[in-house]
Formats: C-alpha cells, sequence, structure tokens
C-alpha cells in the first residue's frame, strides 16, 4: 500500500529517508487513536500541490510506490 485517504485527506508512504521532505514541508503524518493511545504510521499528507499538478502527484506517488515494494520485499504472505 503506497498511500490512504482519511478524512479527505491523500497520504503517502514515506520511510526514513524520504520522510524529512514531508517533514520539511509543514507535512503531517497520519495517526490515529487506539484505546486513548496515538499511534502515527509512514505515511504523510501529500503535498497541496500535487493535488493540482499531474506531473507533481506522478513523481509524489511513484517514489511512495517504490517505498511501499521496498517495504514488502522479503516479506512472505
Amino acid at each position: 500500500m503506497f498511500g490512504l485517504v482519511a478524512d479527505s485527506v491523500l497520504y503517502l508512504k514515506t520511510d526514513k529517508n524520504t520522510e524529512s521532505e514531508f517533514k520539511d514541508k509543514g507535512l503531517e503524518a497520519f495517526s490515529y487513536n487506539k484505546k486513548g493511545k496515538e499511534y502515527r504510521m509512514s505515511y504523510y499528507q501529500a503535498p497541496e500541490e500535487t493535488l493540482e499538478d499531474s506531473e507533481e502527484m506522478s513523481f509524489w506517488a511513484r517514489k511512495a510506490y517504490g517505498i511501499a515494494i521496498k517495504a514488502t520485499s522479503g516479506k512472505t504472505f
């Protein structure tokens, strides 16, 4: 899974190498509460400019897709 939508917000998969790119833009990580505890996942809000520019979206989506593929390599299902 390279992205998710929650509460009408698009989040893209990140890793330790790309997380800072999202943080530098002031974007938030996807988080949820379960039994009073907050959990953060390795998905960050898509940059605003990607929502209106298909080339920008393609760039960021390909990056997130590559990270998702890398994260699943070696896992058995």
